[in-house]
């Protein structure tokens, strides 16, 4: 009994963790984006003085650049730089690449 109490536990933190985090990609991913992304690219960016938001950025058809809103493009634009836009291809492994992309897609 006390072992299905704490197996039952366990499991309703996990579901806590997960829906207030979605997962630990996009946990890291989230970490990752605030860090080094979110001073230019916050949810309330002024054009001009700022990067673009991100946010609903893979609910668009196109990125601000006129490319389209898929995963390649926006990897290539994290790792390359665009314009102010600084690559990023030295600053992150391929693992924090595909958490901040897995991250990208929630918000």
């Amino acid at each position: 009994m006390r072992a299905l109490m704490v197996l039952t536990l366990v499991a309703t933190m996990a579901v806590a963790t997960h829906s207030l985090f979605g997962n630990a990609q996009q946990a890291s991913g989230r970490h990752i984006y605030q860090q080094t992304c979110a001073p230019c690219h916050d949810a309330h960016s002024v054009p001009g003085e700022n990067g673009p938001s991100l946010q609903g950025l893979f609910k668009k058809t196109f990125l601000p650049s006129g490319l389209p809103a898929n995963e390649r493009f926006v990897r290539q634009t994290i790792l390359n730089g665009r314009n102010m836009m600084p690559a990023a291809a030295s600053a992150l492994t391929p693992q924090q690449l595909d958490d901040l992309v897995a991250y990208l897609h929630t918000i």
